[in-house]
């Protein structure tokens, strides 16, 4: 039988889309210590993360055995609770088993996703003051088989740019891994209503920043450009790609760069932890280079997978 797709969206496709994989029914999600049925896996509404999206998040992806990047992920995740004075109750050598047991208990080796999820924890009433907080930090890690969307990789992504902007430090540090992600999702509802996958964003300047859920690249003759960060998320997966590229002596670079440069761009791609590196092939209803995944955007993804160890 086939599997169906996600559904709910208008139109387009999600870039965090997935093929349906009926053993995801039947997962064990960790909360807190503790294995429960996914149907009973449960937080309180008191919740921190539930009452303000106070807490922050990783997301992981395994393949062939191995945790890609777990380490940069752990460090972006416990620099992360140090900013906003979390204590997630758990060494790294803890939490590291706790994922890697979650992922046992669901026997699971390779092609799932993980989500791990820190909250502040459960509050005596609702409330912004961390100080009402009762008890430890919630931790919660559901591991989920998901592949990429194949038909996704095939016809890549179409974008379409959003009014909303990303934020420096001083306003809303996308650096910071944060459960709130509200401005990020309202770029996003823009996309899916122009009919595209995901939103491109820029910068309070004017300058590409990333995408809602994805960071954005493009190619210009054999150079790779992404975003310098000071405007959006550290994506770990793009510094991978970055790393990969210039390894194998080609020049990556992280800049400032316009609409106007993505437009007459000879390829674009985006990056993440699901779906590794996927082809962007119209932006604002106009197509980039041929329309298609390109030579670059492929030899970009190989050199990634290679890396890590997927390839």
């Amino acid at each position: 039988m086939t599997a169906a797709k996600p559904t709910g969206l208008a139109r387009g496709e999600s870039a965090q889309g997935y093929v349906a994989d009926p053993r995801n029914d039947s997962v064990l999600v960790y909360v807190n210590g503790e294995f429960v049925r996914r149907d009973e896996a449960r937080v309180s509404i008191f919740d921190s993360g539930f009452v303000l999206g106070d807490g922050i998040w990783e997301g992981l992806r395994l393949v062939q055995g191995r945790i890609i990047s777990l380490d940069a992920h752990l460090d972006r995740l416990y620099e992360g609770a140090t900013s906003i004075a979390l204590d997630i109750g758990l060494t790294r050598d803890e939490l590291t088993r706790a994922i890697v047991t979650t992922l046992a208990k669901n026997a699971m080796t390779d092609g799932a996703h993980v989500r791990l999820m820190v909250t502040r924890g459960v509050k005596r009433t609702v409330n912004q003051d961390p100080r009402f907080v009762i008890g430890k930090a919630t931790v919660v890690i559901v591991a989920e088989y998901k592949t990429p969307l194949p038909e996704a990789k095939e016809k890549g992504y179409s974008l379409f740019t959003s009014t909303f902007r990303t934020t420096g430090p001083d306003q809303f540090d996308l650096r910071l891994n944060s459960h709130s992600r509200l401005n990020l999702i309202q770029a996003l509802i823009q996309a899916i209503k122009a009919g595209a996958d995901e939103a491109l964003m820029l910068d309070p300047r004017g300058f590409v920043a990333s995408c809602n859920s994805t960071n954005f690249f493009i190619v210009r003759g054999r150079e790779l450009w992404t975003s310098t960060g000071l405007y959006s998320f550290k994506g770990i997966t793009q510094a991978n790609v970055t790393e990969a590229w210039r390894k194998a002596g080609n020049v990556a670079r992280e800049c400032d760069f316009t609409l106007a440069q993505v437009y007459s761009a000879d390829e674009a791609f985006v990056t993440g932890t699901l779906g590794g590196v996927t082809a962007v092939t119209k932006i604002d209803g106009r197509v980039i280079g041929a329309g298609k995944a390109g030579k670059v955007t492929k030899e970009a993804s190989d050199l990634y997978l290679k890396s890590v160890g997927a390839l």
